[in-house]
């Protein structure tokens, strides 16, 4: 019997545990400590033209691709119907194809945003920005690279990724239908929790509160700073 390599075992086990610990708990606590963080800390007010360009593509695609990979995790075996036509199949994976290009373009819009020196938005966004657009640019790059070399990666996706969450979630990890998968696939995997990892330390942090959560807040006040503007007063008025 082989031993399991050290690396996949921390990668596929160690891992994911690590990383849902880490946003559980330390987004409990930054909840409990600095409860105004959670915010997506809009720039719209600074840059809206560019925002909605790169904002609506992201949010839109990347959520439905997320739901597509919740719901096959969900239910694999309705899920396995719906792909079992090959005609479904060919469909969907196309479909998802497109919303992958779609995230991809808003987030390429989303990062060169930030990329001017002197603009606001770039005076506006933390070193952990940086770290997070980074790993979803990662993250959509190995997606897309996975819907266009791996072909029917939907179905495949069910055989391998799928019963690997599920062994994590029973407390019983497997990584056997993983570990022998391509290297960006891999990566892709990997990445994803990298990213809930991130979760507590970054913007993302807001996707976990209720919108109802709004209605008692208390008001949040925002302080331009900058000197008012004085009208230049006449000689007749100064005498009076």
């Amino acid at each position: 019997m082989k031993k399991k390599p050290t690396m996949d075992a921390f990668l596929f086990i160690a891992f994911p545990y690590l990383a849902l610990v880490l946003a559980i708990g330390v987004g409990i606590y930054r909840y409990y400590t600095n409860r105004y963080t959670y915010s997506s800390l809009a720039s719209q007010i600074l840059e809206n033209r560019k925002l909605f360009w790169g904002s609506v593509p992201w949010h839109y695609g990347i959520t439905l691709i997320l739901l597509a990979h919740l719901l096959a995790a969900l239910f694999p075996h309705a899920a396995a119907m719906i792909l079992g036509d090959r005609l479904r199949l060919l469909v969907l994976e196309l479909t998802g194809m497109s919303l992958g290009f779609f995230a991809f373009f808003g987030l390429i819009v989303l990062i060169f945003r930030r990329l001017p020196t002197k603009s606001l938005v770039r005076a506006a966004t933390s070193n952990m920005d940086g770290v997070l657009l980074a790993f979803l640019l990662l993250q959509t790059v190995t997606g897309l690279s996975i819907a266009i070399f791996g072909r029917w990666g939907g179905l495949w996706y069910l055989h391998t990724a799928v019963p690997w969450f599920w062994s994590l979630a029973r407390l019983h990890p497997d990584m056997s239908t993983v570990v022998n998968l391509p290297g960006f696939v891999k990566v892709h995997f990997v990445t994803g929790f990298a990213i809930i990892l991130l979760f507590p330390f970054t913007r993302l942090v807001h996707l976990v509160m209720f919108p109802v959560y709004y209605l008692w807040r208390p008001y949040q006040v925002v302080i331009w700073n900058h000197r008012p503007h004085r009208p230049r007063t006449t000689p007749t008025e100064t005498t009076r």
